[in-house]
This record gives structure tokens, C-alpha cells and sequence, in this order.
């Protein structure tokens, strides 16, 4: 299924491109959430006729996660969590834990935005974690989890 990208989509192609999808992945994924049109002549005109708009609004977007990096770039953040004697939590912090601490210092953090690859966090320590704000905008925190 050929598709064309209203904006850029990791690991796939950039705003305007017209990129051979699987079908589902094209009518499960791309086209319901507004990242992708059928390459059809009528969506490719129509297409076209948006282009500048499409494009100012990924420069807004991208703006705007830098503005939210600068913003992450120092931060550190401290979790209190129950914690047994060996240090091994009772339970984890994870994305939503994260993103709440986060969130609570003023900067606006989506859960879904935390990248936690190994899982949620189930020792007392300092971590790195990292942040993916937009598809070309990636930063790291610091965070450190204490027990109560």
C-alpha cells in the first residue's frame, strides 16, 4: 500500500514522502491517526495544495519540543518509594510514576513520552532516563528513587 506522510514518522520517512507500507500497518496505524493519506491522485493534489501548512506546523511542533528540552535539560527529580532493607522496592516506578514527578516541577511530561527500554525501576538508586519529545528530539534525566 503506497501512502503519503503528513508528517515525519520515525524509522519510516519524512513529511511529503510516498512510502510503500504494509496494508494494515497502513490502515490500522498511519491513516486513522492523521500521519498518512492514500497516494491517490486526488489525496496527492490535495496534498499539495497543504504542503505549507503541513510544513509550518511540524517547524511549530519541533520548536516547541526544543523549547520543552531546554526545559528537561538540567532536571533532576527525586521519587520517594517503599523500599525493603536490601534496597528492592515494594512494587516499581515506572512511566506514569515518572512522568508525575516530572509533571509536578511545572514541565509538562507524557507518560508516553518516558522511555523506559529494560522496565519499570525496582531498585532504590540513580537512573538515567530518557525522554523522546518528538521524533528528532530526545534528552535525558536524571532521577534518583529514596526510600520513605
Amino acid at each position: 500500500m503506497e501512502v503519503i506522510l503528513l508528517e515525519k514518522v520515525e524509522n519510516l520517512g519524512n513529511l511529503g514522502d510516498r512510502v510503500n507500507v504494509k496494508p494494515g500497518y497502513g490502515r490500522n496505524f498511519l491513516i486513522p491517526g492523521g500521519k498518512a493519506t492514500p497516494a491517490t491522485e486526488e489525496h496527492i493534489k490535495a496534498f499539495e495544495a497543504r504542503r505549507a501548512e503541513l510544513e509550518k506546523a511540524a517547524a511549530d511542533s519541533l520548536a516547541a519540543a526544543e523549547a520543552r528540552r531546554e526545559q528537561l535539560a538540567e532536571l533532576s527529580i527525586t521519587i520517594q518509594a517503599r523500599a525493603g532493607e536490601e534496597g528492592k522496592l515494594f512494587g516499581s516506578v515506572g512511566t506514569a510514576d515518572i512522568a508525575e514527578a516530572v509533571t509536578a516541577t511545572g514541565v509538562t511530561l507524557e507518560r508516553h513520552e518516558v522511555r523506559l527500554p529494560e522496565g519499570a525501576f525496582r531498585q532504590l538508586g540513580e537512573y538515567a532516563v530518557q525522554i523522546h519529545l518528538h521524533t528528532d528530539v530526545n534528552t535525558e534525566i536524571a532521577l534518583t528513587i529514596e526510600a520513605e
